[in-house]
Order: structure tokens, then sequence, then C-alpha cells
């Protein structure tokens, strides 16, 4: 008989989180049926007590907000991807008992964009300065040759993000959320705002525009995606990125390589179609 394995996202809220599609849909098509995923609506002052509930039966935990960084100080080593951003987004619970974490959201970026056949980018544009943002950063430490260009709202927002820029050895230009519709014009725009913020931007979208790089998947297409998509742009959207991270939290908490990428996304997108 096999061994039962458990796994689940937290955060606060939860109840939205597609993760535990994502995750079944794996364990379905790899013939885990000895494996679950659940979720756990856990905030930062009820974290410590959950992770210490946790018994040998736990593989593993996804990571969302509030508690990428309030899991950091529960770990006994984290990945130098999720200490480049402070965010750890995926824990690997080991045989012997150490808990791991990493971040797979910003290979998961990686991965997304070369998907649609972004490799290597000379500029880009990133809208947004929260949490979500400094991963892109990070992201694009891998793959931006040249500057990028990051629109805020506030000076010590800017500052954030011009501080992440020197961590990750990424030149970094601050400018105001004012002139957002020049962002457009980048051959690489990433879009990290909460949902209706770049609604405004739809007229501005160039003739021809580069790609663009939607993390929201809901409400899906935002206006600025489907605008883009209707000039004929390239465009990645928040499902490709969590179908990408998702693929990684699988192959780490399960051992299985290569995670079923399809069956995933059909997953996923069939949870959207249905809400």
């Amino acid at each position: 008989m096999s061994t039962i394995r458990r796994a689940a996202v937290l955060g606060s809220p939860i109840a939205h989180s597609l993760s535990p599609v994502l995750h079944r849909a794996a364990y379905a098509e790899l013939g885990l049926a000895h494996w679950s995923y659940d979720r756990f609506d856990v905030d930062e002052a009820g974290l410590p007590g959950f992770i210490e509930g946790l018994d040998a039966s736990w593989a593993g935990l996804s990571l969302t907000m509030p508690l990428k960084r309030a899991i950091i100080p529960l770990l006994d080593s984290v990945s130098g991807t999720a200490s480049s951003v402070e965010a750890v987004n995926t824990v690997v619970l080991t045989e012997d008992g150490r808990r791991v974490g990493d971040n797979t959201d910003i290979p998961g970026m990686i991965a997304a964009l070369r998907e649609r056949g972004v490799e290597k980018t000379d500029s880009a544009a990133v809208l947004g300065a929260g949490a979500t943002a400094s991963s892109a950063l990070a992201a694009l430490s891998e793959i931006c040759t040249g500057r990028v260009t990051a629109y805020v709202r506030s000076r010590e927002r800017g500052d954030e993000m011009r501080g992440w820029g020197e961590r990750l050895g990424v030149d970094v230009r601050i400018a105001d959320w004012a002139d957002a519709e020049q962002a457009l014009r980048a051959p690489l725009v990433i879009a990290t705002t909460p949902a209706g913020t770049t609604d405004a931007l739809t007229g501005a979208v160039p003739t021809a525009p580069g790609t663009l790089f939607d993390v929201l998947y809901e409400p899906w297409p935002t206006g600025l995606a489907a605008a883009w998509s209707a000039k004929g742009g390239a465009v990645v959207g928040g499902l490709d990125l969590l179908v990408h991270q998702a693929v990684l939290q699988v192959e780490q908490m399960t051992g299985c390589s290569p995670a079923p990428l399809g069956a995933m996304r059909q997953a996923g997108e069939a949870a959207l179609a249905a809400r």
C-alpha cells in the first residue's frame, strides 16, 4: 500500500486559489493516487503553529500572500533564488525532517516568456512595485541585457525598486506612474498591478506592440491584454505564470519530472471558465 503524501497551499485569503486544481491535475496525470493537495487559510500569526503541526505525511507547501516572507525564519534552508527577493513560495519537507524553501515564481516567469518566444530582451518596463515586481526584476536579471524602467506611484516604492535593482544587478530607472503610457513602447512590458489599475492605458497601446506579460489571471483578459492582442502584440498571462511555477513545485515535491504542463493548464482554464 502506498504511503499517503500530503501537500497544500497556505495564505489568507485562499478560497480563490487555483493551486489545488493544478496540483491535483498533475497527480492524476502522474498516477499519484496516494497524494492529496488542499488549501488552508493561514495568516502570519497562525503560520508557526501550522508548520509545527505537520507530520511525516507532508511533502510540501505552496505559499501565497501574506506568507512568502513570514515563512523564511521557520525554514532550515532557503535557495539563492528565494533569497534574492526575500520571498519563498515553495517549501519541500524532506524525509529527514528538513524544511527547504525555494521561489518558483522567478523561473516560472522565465519559462512562461520562453514559451512565447521571449528568450532575451534589450530593455523592459515594469508596471507596479509590489512583491511580484521584485520577482519580475529577478527574472529580468536573467533575460534583459539593458535598462528596466519601473513605473511607480510613490517615491518610497521607487526607492524600493531601485534597491531591488541594485541587489539583483539590474539597471533600474524609476519613472512616475503618470507617464505609464510610455511603458507600452518597451519591447517587453510586465504588468504587476491589481485588477483595473492598467485599464486607463488601453488607448495608448502602440500600433506594433512588443510582448505584454500581465500577471493577472482573473478577470481575463484584462483590458490592457485585450487591447494588446487586438494590435497584434504577444500576450503572456497570469495563468501561464501560475502553471509554470506550479509545474516546478510539483516536480520538487513529488520527485516526478517532467510535470504534465498541458494537463495542468487545461485544468486551470476549465476552472476559470466555470467561475
